[in-house]
């Protein structure tokens, strides 16, 4: 089993800035992709950014040139960098990742996810 925790939400002025956070921790043999979503509230769950194996990225278009995702595979940690937060990025922010876990009776490949930070963006 693979737990994935969140940290580093608050409360932040429009323009403000906020890294997240999140460690991951277990049954670990390798993380690929690693991933931030969000939820506002009333809203279905989007994705924000991905960070590949390869440290590659993608973005959402409401976040590129502001968010930067990166990735500490020595500490199975990804991050979050949110620069000239804007209201409408509030929302309840979830890690996923990728993970390769190996078992006694082989490899598995299992899909995690963290149980959220709340970042409010006000003034």
């Amino acid at each position: 089993q693979v737990q994935l925790v969140e940290s580093g939400g608050g409360l932040v002025q429009p323009g403000g800035s906020l890294k997240l956070s999140c460690a991951a921790s277990g049954n670990i043999f390798r993380i690929n992709a690693m991933s931030w979503y969000r939820q506002a509230p009333g809203k279905e769950r989007e994705l924000v950014a991905t960070i590949a194996s390869a440290d590659t990225t993608n973005y959402a278009d409401s976040v590129k040139g502001r968010f930067a995702i990166s990735r500490d595979n020595a500490k199975n940690t990804v991050y979050l960098q949110m620069n000239s937060l804007k209201p409408e990025d509030t929302a309840v922010y979830y890690c996923n990742a990728d993970v390769d876990s190996l078992q006694y009776y082989g490899m598995t490949y299992m899909n995690y996810w963290g149980k959220g930070t709340l970042v409010t963006v006000s003034s």
